[in-house]
């Protein structure tokens, strides 16, 4: 890693809920697994919230995604993330941020996840240029209107949602 001591041994959590992941998101992975030694990338399941992908859906899209990035591993959490990253001794949190209004609700996340855990670091990782408007409910909103979401997701993704929109 580029400008990193060589005992740097940084593991982080990458959170979400991924439904669908994006190429926004696969972006910041890319990203965040170069700047430290191990990335764990979360699927959040809340059971009370809907989703278009079930949770085993939603993980297996991931894990194609990243197959490719050898410090990357993707696991799901029903709880908190902070203590998600006490389980597996995560030092950091990484969190994407595309706009203004999400630096307002990601900042209070990290005081909040700060008071329970004061060892955890968050680290805001800016969405780059052309993945700035793309975000996951844009994406289904698109397939669901019957438009091309290629660009914007893996095959794997594009191909389910395809399925989910327009097979009965």
């Amino acid at each position: 890693m580029l400008g990193m001591p060589e005992n740097f041994t940084k593991h982080a959590v990458y959170p979400g809920s991924f439904d669908p992941v994006t190429r926004g998101h696969i972006d910041i992975i890319r990203r965040a697994a170069g700047m430290f030694s191990k990335l764990t990338v979360v699927v959040a399941h809340h059971p009370t919230k809907p989703s278009l992908f079930t949770l085993d859906e939603r993980m297996s899209f991931l894990k194609n995604a990243v197959c490719d990035i050898e410090n990357v591993d993707v696991s799901c959490t029903e709880g908190l993330t902070v203590d998600f990253c006490r389980t597996i001794r995560a030092d950091v949190i990484v969190r994407g941020l595309r706009s203004e209004s999400d630096f307002a609700y990601e900042m209070q996340m990290a005081c909040v996840n700060r008071a329970l855990a004061p060892s955890l670091e968050t680290v805001f990782l800016l969405a780059s240029q052309d993945t700035m408007f793309l975000s996951s409910s844009v994406v289904r909103e698109l397939a669901s209107l019957g438009h091309s979401v290629d660009p914007y997701v893996t095959r794997m993704v594009a191909d389910a949602l395809h399925r989910r929109f327009l097979c009965p």
